[in-house]
């Protein structure tokens, strides 16, 4: 398993070890211990949250005859075939490359013949929101009456693209962006198992900037155990994957609290010079201050931005965004919008940057 990706090779293998979606675990694995799983699920949300990874699981778990309570064993040939993706009884089709009729219509004539080894046959259909008309169509039938061998789990990142036909019998999951402790507990664990030197500063700056993607965050660990000798930090992480740290943002945003427009200008000097991508600081700039707004309007809507900062980081958000009246907040917004749309544009890369920050500062007057 060596020559594995990070999260390939650290993928969970057990109910236990899924992390961020307690909800789909507790209700499936209650179905599995009460025998009551259904014929077809869909499982909707961000990437990266584990999606198929559940879904591997659940066909393991429905198959493997060592099962304890809900656990698969991973021990036997079929949950050591599953997990290689080598099982004659899991089926998956990745719906952006194999969307049409053709291909459905296969999948209901394989349905016909029974499992070759387990008690059941797993059809995963990742993307399924790719599916043509005609397919959907083709699927829905299929989904109305199968076999009792039969389970279907259907991934999309676009439920709202999937026929409501479908959506009516399926039973649906709605997986969570996972927030940054939870993507920075399981980065830790990765790094000491993979004995990478990488510091926790440098960790939670990985973890914020994968938006909720355990998968996202993973490669970006995978790239980092390359760097080279010594311990990996924070400028490190900035450097090799031009992520954007909490920090700058913050720094930059305290000299326009501070009405401070030289300090600003001086700032993003500093940071050209640097070599950082102000296209991307001007993305995290609009994020940051969408966060300020959200808490403006209700500091008891922290919970919407939590999964993206650590505690400390959500509490500074909340002393800035109390500097701000609303209306500027929402001015600021507009202004950086429009600020990155000169950016891709501009022959002079700071410019944008600039006249937004001095412009944002000049309503706050």
């Amino acid at each position: 398993m060596a020559n594995l990706v990070l999260y390939r090779k650290y993928r969970p293998k057990s109910w236990n070890e899924v992390i961020g979606q307690e909800h789909v675990v507790r209700t499936l694995t209650n179905a599995l211990k009460l025998d009551r799983v259904g014929h077809a699920y869909l499982f909707t949300g961000p990437r990266g949250t584990g999606k198929t990874t559940l879904a591997r699981l659940l066909a393991k778990s429905l198959n493997c005859a060592e099962r304890k309570d809900f656990e698969p064993c991973n021990k036997c040939g079929l949950c050591n075939e599953i997990a290689a993706g080598k099982a004659f009884d899991l089926i998956e089709i990745d719906a952006a490359s194999n969307r049409g009729i053709d291909e459905i219509r296969q999948l209901r004539d394989g349905i016909k013949f029974a499992p070759a080894v387990g008690k059941f046959k797993v059809f995963i259909i990742d993307e399924v929101h790719m599916l043509t008309k005609e397919a959907f169509n083709a699927l829905l039938k299929t989904l109305e009456e199968p076999p009792a061998h039969a389970i279907f789990i259907l991934a999309t990142t676009e439920v709202h693209k999937v026929p409501a036909t479908i959506l009516s019998r399926v039973q649906r999951f709605d997986f969570r962006r996972l927030s940054v402790s939870e993507i920075l507990k399981r980065l830790s664990m990765i790094a000491g198992a993979e004995k990478i030197k990488i510091d926790e500063p440098a960790l939670k700056l990985v973890a914020r900037y994968a938006q909720g993607s355990s998968r996202d965050a993973e490669s970006m660990l995978e790239q980092l155990k390359s760097w080279g000798a010594g311990e990996v930090k924070k400028e490190d992480v900035e450097s090799l994957l031009g992520v954007v740290d909490f920090e700058k943002v913050k720094a930059l945003t305290d000299f326009v609290v501070s009405k401070n427009p030289a300090g600003a200008v001086d700032f993003i000097g500093r940071m050209m010079d640097e070599g950082s991508d102000l296209q991307e600081f001007l993305k995290e700039m609009q994020n940051h201050f969408r966060r300020l707004m959200i808490l403006k309007i209700d500091p008891a809507l922290s919970g919407l931005i939590s999964q993206e900062l650590t505690q400390d980081q959500v509490e500074a958000s909340q002393g800035q965004a109390n500097s701000f009246e609303l209306q500027n907040l929402s001015q600021a917004l507009h202004i950086l919008h429009s600020a990155s749309q000169d950016m891709k544009f501009t022959p002079i890369p700071p410019l944008p940057l600039e006249l937004a920050v001095v412009e944002i500062i000049h309503n706050k007057n």
